[in-house]
């Protein structure tokens, strides 16, 4: 094969394809473009996500989709809707406040606030009758008939503004799903077509249909950043299955109109659920997809595009060959260490144009979705890396990395000159806490003034006198895995925690001033009724101490690079036969002899939960929040108050 003519290393174009976050930017571009800039490679980046949503969300594209409302032929089910029934009826109400309100979620406009939290702005559709069935708390309570009250109080303007805010957004994507793209969500976007979805033709017939009015904004936004920067390759980031179909919508767009640009595909969903990849028509949209960290594929890449490589030897990357099979390129190259990635850079990226948004009164969730956080990563990988739920055998949980604490916080420095912004979500998958006292200590030293929260393990190494000093650091939130909730099953899944471990580590975070957020488990194998009526008990307490503010249970889903996964046998369940099929491979079904219906305990334990963080009923016993007959919880009801006591 001859090889290509050397040609000067093209510009980069990295997109954030919708959906993934409104509030601040998925953090995939700008590690790539800081990384490339270090380089020496000119990178720039856009984040196509918020530019839709802007546009659709604004007087123009509100007019856009109220003339498709009106078009509507009566036999259509969006013609039914309640939302798009009420969008209708108040269609100049909206036209008249949506730029406003987008300024007020903004931030360039607060004092909108006491119009907004009075109740007389806004167009209020469908989604505000849920302000009624908030909280099962007492009705003798006095609020003056506000049912926001409990949440916000009398004080909380800002925030109660906000929440309304967002309904009356929520609204307006059910006005789009119902009316216009029935796969439209803020988040996400089509996902069905893409999640462990063994056949690409989903994804096919549907970027095969004419374009609706929301593939017509996407695709005009995309080739104005196209025109803007000129780019020889461009790298599309989906780190879910909503990224999917908005992706290769992009892609199909840049290929209509630019053939000549190259472009990849990478991300989170790649590597979990596009290894075993085998799907020509994949490469009809984009002319690479590469697999885990992107540094060494992606310098491989510019250098096969500038003609200096072989297609031989790029690095973990899917391409098609003349004969339209899907190979895969597996030069062997030492990845680029987690020290010499560089900083993140947000360099073109509109920061003072995401949405503060406030859409579930759950204070973890609300650290998801309301702020402008800078995202950075402590370690590359997973230290612990032996749950039998996770991903351990890919190299996002496998490889384990860390910088030293210098050049961590010499990152944080530069991204808050850059930024503006001095808060970070540290986003491993378990920062460990050997470097996190590192970084605590250096940050107190060189009296660097963040604020920050993350993702640890509930472990013994946490004790009061760190958590005191993360605290001190400028530590406002810790999430973690309680899981299951049941010392045989975190034993099972080698957890390496136990419940009383966990009742001591977050009580001293609380302690500490920090809030605490469990990520919750049910349906893992073999867990049986009694299982989950006495992990409901353990919460129960574990609320009750003070130990834990928030929670969420969460379905156990088994993955095919999960130990479980790939021993079955060692967890007493029978994987069933994975679907025929070229595409994405993930999730996989199992039988489990234990024969719960955990659906339906599911809601139970959700019910539950909210309302322990809001206070309500935590006295109840756990039985009655279930619609089923449920054996009385074995768990003693001082259980998390003698383990707090150090009496076992």
């Amino acid at each position: 094969m001859t090889p290509p003519a050397v040609r000067a290393t093209p510009r980069v174009l990295s997109l954030i394809p919708p959906m993934t976050q409104l509030n601040t930017p998925y953090p995939s571009t700008a590690y790539l473009t800081g990384f490339l800039r270090q380089q020496g490679v000119d990178a720039v980046q856009e984040d196509l996500a918020l530019a839709l949503v802007l546009r659709l969300l604004s007087r123009a594209g509100l007019q856009a989709v109220r003339e498709v409302v009106d078009a509507l032929p009566r036999h259509h089910p969006g013609a039914r809707s309640p939302a798009v029934r009420s969008f209708a009826e108040q269609a100049d109400a909206y036209l008249a406040t949506i730029d406003r309100t987008i300024a007020f979620l903004q931030g360039r406009d607060a004092t909108l606030a006491h119009r907004i939290a009075g109740r007389g702005f806004l167009p209020e559709g469908p989604r505000f009758a849920a302000l009624d069935h908030y909280t099962l708390g007492d009705p003798q309570d006095d609020d003056g008939g506000d049912p926001l009250a409990w949440a916000f109080g009398a004080l909380g303007l800002q925030d109660r503004a906000r929440h309304l805010a967002t309904l009356c957004l929520n609204d307006l994507a059910d006005v789009l799903r119902d009316a216009i793209d029935p796969r439209f969500e803020f988040v996400r976007y089509a996902e069905s077509l893409a999640m462990s979805q063994p056949s690409f033709d989903p994804l096919a017939e549907a970027l095969a249909a004419p374009h609706n009015l929301v593939d017509a904004t996407l695709c005009e936004l995309a080739l104005a950043a196209v025109e803007r920067h000129r780019p020889g390759l461009i790298l599309l980031s989906v780190p879910f299955p909503g990224a999917v179909y908005a992706a290769l919508r992009i892609a199909q767009a840049v290929k209509a109109h630019h053939p000549d640009i190259r472009i990849a595909l990478g991300g989170g969903f790649v590597n979990t659920e596009l290894r075993e990849l085998a799907e020509p028509r994949v490469f009809d949209f984009v002319d690479f997809v590469t697999l885990d960290a992107g540094e060494r594929p992606l310098l491989a890449l510019l250098d096969h595009v500038a003609g200096r490589r072989s297609r031989e030897r790029l690095v973990r990357t899917f391409v098609r060959d003349e004969t339209g099979a899907v190979k895969l390129m597996q030069w062997q190259e030492p990845d680029v260490p987690f020290s010499d990635v560089g900083t993140p850079t947000w360099d073109g990226l509109p920061l003072n144009r995401y949405l503060s948004l406030l859409d579930m009164l759950n204070p973890m969730n609300r650290l998801w979705s309301d702020g402008r956080w800078n995202k950075l990563t402590v370690a590359h990988g997973c230290y612990w890396k032996k749950c039998s739920f996770c991903d351990v055998s890919l190299d996002y949980i496998s490889r384990y990395e860390a910088a030293s604490a210098e050049v961590l916080v010499d990152r944080i420095e530069a991204i808050v000159a850059e930024t503006g912004q001095t808060g970070f979500h540290f986003v491993d998958e378990a920062a460990p806490p050997k470097v996190l006292r590192a970084l605590a200590e250096e940050l107190l030293r060189r009296g660097v003034q963040i604020s920050w929260w993350g993702n640890v393990r509930f472990e013994k190494t946490f004790t009061p006198e760190l958590a005191e000093l993360l605290a001190q650091s400028g530590c406002i939130a810790i999430s973690g895995g309680l899981e299951v909730a049941s010392d045989r099953l975190l034993q099972l899944m080698k957890k390496g925690v136990s419940v009383a471990q966990v009742a001591r580590v977050t009580k001293a975070f609380a302690d500490a001033g920090i809030m605490v957020h469990a990520y919750l488990m049910y349906g893992f194998p073999t867990q049986t009724v009694q299982d989950t009526v006495d992990a409901l008990e353990y919460v129960r307490q574990l609320f009750e101490a003070g130990c834990i503010h928030s929670g969420f249970f969460h379905r156990f889903a088994c993955t095919v690079h999960s130990p479980v996964g790939l021993n079955p046998a060692e967890y007493g369940i029978e994987l069933l036969p994975l679907p025929e099929g070229s595409f994405a491979r993930n999730d996989v079904g199992f039988t489990d002899p234990t024969g719960v219906d955990h659906d339906g305990l599911g809601v139970a334990l959700k019910k539950a939960v909210y309302n322990f963080m809001h206070g309500n009923l935590l006295e109840q016993d756990v039985r009655a929040w279930f619609d089923v007959r449920v054996p009385r919880p074995t768990v003693p009801r001082q259980f998390i108050a003698r383990a707090l006591a150090g009496r076992d």
